[in-house]
């Protein structure tokens, strides 16, 4: 498998842009949410010469020049310069989230089975509406209007032509319990979205959503699994799966004054 320095570099470079979302790269990537995910602006992959605080005042102000004032940073250990977290906690920040960055040869992955659970490859715009029923209520988000699901079709058409990518759905006695998506950069396949209803829970099927991303991936042509678990979902299910660890990485919020 590729060696852990590149597999951090890789995590540390992949940012999240919502579709109409507003975002700069200057020495790190904030990105301005759009009001369906609830706003506000999320700053990180930090690579900039000068202290800590000057990289905090450097985002706090990006956030102000878009009229936001809820500031997430997300800090990991491949972040330049090194001191953001303790220059951010002296602030008065508050830490609110935190993710284990996790990797896996694909041809080593053994997710294991989910009896009662079935996965399918999302590709209608029937599907997409149950995805958003499973999206909705977990990322506590706006639903996808008309419009937004035509914009997510064709999205998701677009990466399946092209191999860039793909999502899935899990099912449980044929209501959408589950889904997960996949980004197919060089060599990684990055595993994001997964989301599982609370109600549905500890019943496999985040385990089959994760099965078929890794199964499709390696269709896809990727040799290496990427993704970042929360410590209290899915961590413990990612590490029983064989990933391995790679270190975390911490949100913390600091609103503009």
């Amino acid at each position: 498998m590729t060696d852990a320095d590149a597999i951090r570099r890789a995590a540390a470079e992949w940012v999240w842009l919502p579709r109409d979302s507003d975002h700069v790269v200057d020495g790190m990537v904030a990105v301005r949410y759009p009001a369906r995910f609830g706003g506000g602006v999320r700053v990180s992959a930090f690579d900039r010469e000068g202290t800590p605080d000057e990289a905090v005042d450097a985002a706090l102000d990006r956030a102000r020049d878009w009229g936001e004032r809820r500031t997430t940073f997300w800090v990991g250990a491949s972040d330049r310069p090194a001191g953001l977290a303790d220059a951010l906690l002296r602030r008065g920040a508050v830490h609110e989230d935190t993710v284990t960055v996790f990797a896996l040869a694909l041809d080593e992955a053994t997710p294991g089975e989910s009896p009662g659970v079935t996965v399918e490859t999302v590709r209608t715009r029937e599907q997409l509406r149950d995805v958003d029923a499973v999206n909705v209520p977990v990322w506590e988000q706006a639903p996808l209007d008309e419009a937004g699901l035509d914009a997510e079709l064709r999205e998701l058409e677009a990466d399946w032509s092209a191999g860039r990518g793909f999502r899935v759905l899990a099912r449980i006695d044929g209501r959408p319990v589950s889904t997960g998506g996949a980004t197919i950069v060089g060599e990684f396949a990055r595993l994001w979205g997964a989301a599982t209803l609370a109600s549905d829970r500890g019943r496999g099927a985040y385990r089959a959503v994760l099965a078929e991303r890794l199964r499709l991936a390696r269709a896809f042509g990727a040799s290496t699994a990427l993704v970042k678990g929360r410590v209290s979902t899915s961590a413990p299910i990612l590490a029983r799966a064989g990933f391995r660890t790679y270190g975390e990485e911490r949100a913390y919020r600091l609103d503009v004054d």
